[in-house]
């Protein structure tokens, strides 16, 4: 019966598309063990993956016995350690955050290890309301309402439409080994409180309850999506291109807007805008702090750094804009000539070919060359641009610092660190979108040419929205 029911819940909502290899988070209690069973009745591949949370001394007994049950139904198991009462130590945060830190990590690196290219885990629908619950009394607005997600990027629930007591039925009806985890019990947890304190007199109220509080969080995210969408579509008339016809080197890591055009937002929308480009570039803003960016920023000059210290904004009177903080690491690497160079980390190629079409005007601005290869000095090579170097620009006599030219282009900090300089032994040969070196180009007594040209990846949207839509 619950197998049917849960081959019916897939198929229905298509968390699970054929084909796909499934690491499952196995922690050895009733719901993962429930979750190992039916996906392996059902016939997915998949692979248990257990951590070793070095809390309790029972824990290494847990691990053996998970392993075990795993080699007796013929699945794959995969198993790592974490030493989590030193994490929250560290990172200064609760032993369930900490561990939830920990387990997600360990499934990441797991899933690279094992080729898979999805996660499963066991949560229910009575961890589902539970979420809400918190949530709710922590202070939230829609998106907290909306509980725990059936799909996140690559991370998939299936037990969301069961209980925890059906789950615990199943494996007691096929005799499935299961341990209960002690935390569960202990009411100094915010979650195990609400689970044996909260929701029993709410039963009282409403017998049916947890399925009351399952469809508002249905109902919640169905208008926290619209909301997401009516306030990109707000969002999207603002934007003002960054970095020119270089925009796609930071199109993940920074976004500008005009100041006016946000600010005439319906409030409840320009929260929310606020909100949704500071975590897609890898931000938080709580309530406080998105009330006060979007106070702040109708003065005439200023900047906010989210949570975490990840992304800051700055503004002036024309213009907001949104970046990340973390630095991106210099890079140097040889070019293939002739042919393509792709740097997968910033989406762009990087191409070389020879050619007798000696045709050589471009304008200074443009991403594609045309120099002589018979005046370079070495190899060709691509780096960061380096502090204080120079080039002689075709045309000029003397040398021009590149931060200067970058400037005079308007580059952003985040584009000039990833913007490739070619380069051969002596120096910058060809910087895209800046300038070519006088000292290799094209002459009447050229015999030929090296054209270059520097563009998006293939599938690379063409436009900078890309970082909040």
């Amino acid at each position: 019966m619950v197998l049917s029911q849960f081959l019916d819940h897939l198929e229905s909502t298509g968390l699970v598309p054929p084909g796909a290899r499934v690491l499952l988070g196995y922690s050895g209690g009733a719901d993962s063990t429930c979750l190992l069973h039916l996906m392996k009745m059902a016939g997915f591949d998949i692979v248990a993956a257990h951590l070793h949370h070095g809390q309790r001394p029972e824990a290494e007994h847990e691990l053996d016995r998970c392993s075990s049950f795993a080699e007796e139904i013929s699945v794959p198991f995969l198993s790592g350690r974490a030493d989590v009462p030193a994490l929250a130590r560290d990172t200064k945060t609760s032993i369930e955050e900490a561990g939830r830190n920990a387990r997600y990590a360990f499934f990441q690196t797991a899933m690279l290890q094992t080729g898979c290219n999805l996660v499963a885990t066991a949560h229910t629908l009575d961890d589902h309301v539970e979420t809400v619950l918190l949530n709710l009394t922590r202070g939230t607005g829609l998106s907290g309402l909306t509980g725990i997600h059936a799909r996140r990027h690559e991370i998939v629930r299936p037990l969301l439409a069961f209980t925890r007591a059906e789950t615990r039925a199943y494996c007691e009806s096929h005799g499935l080994w299961f341990h209960d985890d002690p935390a569960n019990f202990d009411v100094a947890n915010a979650r195990t409180r609400i689970r044996h304190r909260v929701a029993p007199e709410l039963e009282t109220l409403n017998p049916k309850w947890a399925g009351a509080v399952a469809r508002l969080a249905e109902i919640a995210s169905e208008e926290d999506s619209f909301l997401d969408a009516l306030a990109v579509s707000n969002l999207a008339p603002c934007e003002r291109q960054t970095n020119g016809r270089l925009w796609f080197l930071t199109k993940d890591c920074e976004a500008s807007f005009d100041k006016a055009g946000l600010l005439a937002t319906s409030p409840v929308l320009l929260r929310r805008a606020v909100r949704l480009v500071v975590e897609a570039l890898g931000g938080q803003l709580d309530y406080a702090g998105t009330l006060g960016l979007v106070e702040s920023l109708a003065s005439s000059k200023g900047s906010w750094t989210a949570l975490g210290g990840h992304v800051v904004v700055e503004w002036d009177e024309k213009d907001a804009h949104f970046r990340q903080t973390r630095p991106d690491e210099p890079f140097r690497f040889p070019m293939t000539v002739p042919g393509e160079t792709e740097s997968q980390e910033f989406d762009w190629v990087l191409s070389a070919q020879y050619s007798q079409n000696l045709d050589f005007g471009r304008d200074r601005g443009s991403l594609e060359a045309c120099l002589d290869p018979e005046a370079l000095k070495g190899s060709l090579y691509f780096r960061t641009a380096q502090a204080g170097e120079a080039i002689t620009p075709i045309g000029f006599k003397g040398t021009r610092k590149l931060s200067d030219m970058f400037q005079e282009t308007g580059l952003t900090l985040a584009a000039r660190r990833r913007l490739p300089v070619v380069c051969d032994f002596i120096g910058p040969v060809w910087v895209p979108g800046v300038a070519l070196a006088d000292r290799v180009k094209m002459t009447e007594n050229s015999q030929r040419a090296l054209r270059m040209k520097l563009a998006p990846s293939p599938g690379t949207s063409g436009t900078s929205q890309g970082v909040y839509a």
